[in-house]
């Protein structure tokens, strides 16, 4: 079973978020999102400066197997992107939570409560 830190929200798309100083939610896909995709190949990334509503689709994922919507787990603007990923999409398969895709400077942190914790995201999978 994949690893599910108790410091992060989860969005039932299978985003992570990380609130950090100064409103900033850094987001990446979960290891059970990147386990089920396979070997990462590209990641088409957000535009810095792009205004997102919560829920919005802003980014791709695409594997050997599949492609796969990113969407926004809160409200605000894109703040900046993880270029790193852009050149080794297969980041997000080394380290799941250590690779973060983009970060979003959120108009609403308390967006963050409607997302689920740990333990509802890994019931979540487990069904």
């Amino acid at each position: 079973m994949s690893e599910t830190p108790e410091n992060l929200k989860y969005a039932e798309t299978h985003e992570w978020a990380k609130l950090e100083d100064g409103n900033l939610v850094r987001v990446g896909i979960t290891d059970f999102a990147q386990s089920e995709l396979g070997d990462i190949v590209f990641i088409g990334l957000p535009d810095v400066g792009r205004v997102v509503k919560a829920g919005e689709q802003l980014a791709v994922v695409e594997s050997v197997k599949t492609a796969s919507d990113l969407f926004s787990p809160v409200s605000g603007i894109v703040a900046e992107v993880n270029e790193a990923v852009s050149d080794e999409p297969e980041l997000v398969n080394d380290g799941a939570y250590q690779t973060w895709l983009f970060c979003i400077k959120a108009d609403n942190t308390a967006e963050l409560e409607q997302l689920l914790d740990a333990d509802a995201y890994r019931t979540l999978i487990e069904e």
